[in-house]
C-alpha cells in the first residue's frame, strides 16, 4: 500500500511537472507574430474599407489594439479585435478602457479561427499567407454578402481582390500593399 502511494505521487509530481505553470496559455493557433501596423497603414486600411461610423468592424489578431483603437476613435466604429496573446489582450484592453472606448471598442481573447463574423461590415487582417488561407473558410461561412475585407501584405489565397493599393515607403523603411475584398 505504501509503494503505491509513493508511485502516485512520483507520478503526480511528474505529471505536474510536465505542466505549464500559468492557465493562461494560449488556447488556439497562433497564426502570425506579432508585428504592429504603422499608424499610418492602419487609417489607410480602415479608409480603403470604406470604414464608417456605427458599422461594425473586426481586427483579425488585433496585436497592441490599434486597429480597433483607431476605427472606434476616429471613424466611431463599433470595433472587436481576435487576439490570441493573453499578454496583448490586458494590454490592448486596458489602453481601450484608459481611453474610455469600452461601449465602442474591445478586445476577445480567443482564436480567430473559432469566431462569428457575421455581423461585421469590415474585417481586417494582417497575417501570413498561409493563416489568411486558413481564416478564409471561416470568413466564408460567416460573412454576410457585401463584407468588406482589407488584408495588409498578403492576399487570401483563392480571393480575388477587388482592389490592390501599394504605398511607397513612407519613411519606415518599406513600402506595404493592402488588398480589398467584398464577400
Amino acid at each position: 500500500m505504501r509503494l503505491r502511494i509513493l508511485l502516485t505521487a512520483a507520478l503526480a509530481c511528474t505529471l505536474c511537472a510536465q505542466q505549464p505553470a500559468s492557465t493562461s496559455q494560449p488556447a488556439g493557433e497562433k497564426l502570425a507574430p506579432y508585428y504592429p501596423t504603422p499608424n499610418s497603414i492602419v487609417e489607410r486600411m480602415l479608409d480603403l474599407g470604406g470604414l464608417k461610423a456605427g458599422e461594425k468592424m473586426f481586427d483579425l489578431g488585433s496585436g497592441d489594439g490599434r486597429i480597433v483603437i483607431m476605427a472606434a476613435q476616429k471613424y466611431h466604429a463599433d470595433a472587436t479585435g481576435v487576439e490570441l496573446d493573453p499578454d496583448l489582450v490586458q494590454s490592448s484592453t486596458a489602453k481601450i478602457r484608459q481611453l474610455g472606448l469600452r461601449k465602442t471598442a474591445r478586445i476577445i481573447d480567443g482564436d480567430i479561427l473559432k469566431q462569428n463574423y457575421s455581423s461585421a461590415d469590415l474585417i481586417t487582417v494582417y497575417l501570413l499567407p498561409e493563416s489568411n488561407i486558413k481564416v478564409r473558410p471561416v470568413l466564408d461561412a460567416t460573412l454576410r454578402k457585401g463584407t468588406r475585407i482589407v488584408a495588409h501584405d498578403f492576399e487570401i489565397g483563392g480571393w480575388t481582390p477587388a482592389k490592390t493599393v501599394t504605398i511607397a515607403d513612407d519613411g519606415e523603411g518599406r513600402s506595404h500593399t493592402l488588398f480589398l475584398y467584398i464577400h
